[in-house]
């Protein structure tokens, strides 16, 4: 079977794609029109017109990049950014950075020294490239499984090195599945830990919970700390805007003591390149979309999604997604193969996130469905049809006894 990154480089069309045309939620690759579900632009506003017409007004103000990095200087808007954002999700203070990954490269080392990083198995692969890069200059690294508290407090207890961080995904960019944030905060204060959460999935998708919400992801999509009912204390929380945002430009949320020793020690703020003037505009203007029809988006994305997972575990085919998020993996059966699975949905018009090794388990390899508010009822009703022929063939992993259900 082909199943590993190397098989998909040479072998699959949905992988290393140049895609020529968009028109809506739809891609045009060569002469095929495929519907895709490889986009992280959870609202849609990578199509939003609002969004679209603040970028040159932007542009003419600032031009098309202010070449400075952060150390040297900051258009107004970084500053008015962090100011609103801090508003949003409730934190002290706010960093803005270029992407997730170089916060994790630049961030994690600078604020653990030669103290201890304790981290989640299932988190995200940009962590553990920064907790590695922390660990070559010094810091002690252990690993726990995702879920098994137990582990976590036993090397809570037994860390020695000082100060100590754990390191977790919010929303899984895998399963879409959300921690329950409370008992890991909780046992990270009681130990003096810091906890930080990379919930670039949730960002914009999930927030605090409301009687008027529209949806069970809450409301404002401010991110799993708010939706979780806790506080910042001892949780760095790290989000971007690549995914609902659709925008290059990343952030911390942190207390301004933090930020005000990161300014000097992070090599991700003080040298790297500022994000584009364009990225800029379009998170303040998706900010704007947010407070005047967020909520409606969110209500969108969450009817199609709980129709698409209705239906998935309607046919009794196993998703690893049981928290109701846009984020849906679905693996494949053992015995057979992930390149040809993906060339009949390429032919009935779909265009997905392939899931190989060693991204995910051997046991888990399959795809990933991803739902956006641009996608449309009947799109879903298609990729149901062809899902249901999959699981007809046996093509699609049968869903695990007692799989655990939202309540």
């Amino acid at each position: 079977m082909t199943h590993d990154i190397e098989d998909l480089r040479r072998n699959s069309r949905m992988y290393d794609a140049a895609i020529d045309e968009i028109d809506g939620r739809r891609i045009r690759i060569g002469r095929d029109w495929l519907v895709d579900w490889a986009s992280c632009n959870y609202l849609g506003l990578d199509l939003d017109e609002e969004v679209i017409e603040a970028v040159e007004p932007q542009l003419r103000r600032w031009g098309t990049h202010p070449s400075w990095s952060r150390m040297l200087g900051s258009p107004r808007i970084y500053p008015d950014l962090e100011e609103r954002l801090g508003e949003l999700l409730g934190a002290e203070d706010v960093l803005l950075l270029p992407t997730i990954s170089q916060i994790h490269l630049g961030v994690i080392p600078a604020l653990i020294g030669t103290g201890t990083l304790i981290m989640e198995s299932r988190a995200h692969r940009t962590i553990y490239d920064g907790c590695v890069f922390a660990r070559g200059q010094g810091a002690t690294m252990q690993r726990f499984r995702s879920g098994d508290l137990v582990s976590l407090e036993k090397l809570l207890k037994e860390a020695t090195a000082r100060p100590v961080m754990v390191c977790m995904d919010g929303v899984n960019s895998m399963t879409g599945d959300v921690p329950d944030l409370r008992v890991y905060a909780a046992l990270c204060r009681e130990y003096d830990a810091v906890l930080y959460v990379d919930d670039a999935h949730g960002m914009g998708v999930i927030g605090e919970r409301s009687p008027m919400e529209t949806s069970p992801y809450g409301m404002r999509g401010n991110a799993i700390v708010r939706h979780s009912g806790e506080t910042y204390d001892n949780i760095v929380l790290v989000g971007g805007f690549s995914k609902a945002y659709s925008s290059l430009l990343a952030f911390l949320a942190l207390p301004t003591a933090m930020k005000d020793r990161l300014k000097v020690a992070a090599p991700t703020y003080l040298y790297s390149g500022p994000a584009p003037v364009a990225s800029l505009a379009t998170v303040w203007a998706g900010l704007d979309v947010n407070e005047k029809r967020g909520d409606e988006l969110r209500g969108h994305l969450y009817r199609l999604t709980a129709k698409l997972l209705g239906h998935v575990r309607g046919l009794g085919v196993h998703t690893l997604n049981v928290d109701d998020t846009p984020v849906v993996e679905i693996p494949i059966s053992a015995d057979f193969d992930l390149i040809d699975v993906s060339e009949r949905l390429w032919r009935a018009g779909q265009y997905v996130t392939l899931a190989p090794y060693p991204g995910v388990p051997r046991d888990e390899i399959g795809f990933r469905i991803q739902l956006t508010a641009a996608h449309t009822e009947s799109q879903v009703d298609d990729l149901n049809a062809v899902l249901t022929s999959l699981a007809r063939d046996g093509a699609l992993r049968p869903a695990i006894p007692h799989q655990r259900r939202p309540s």
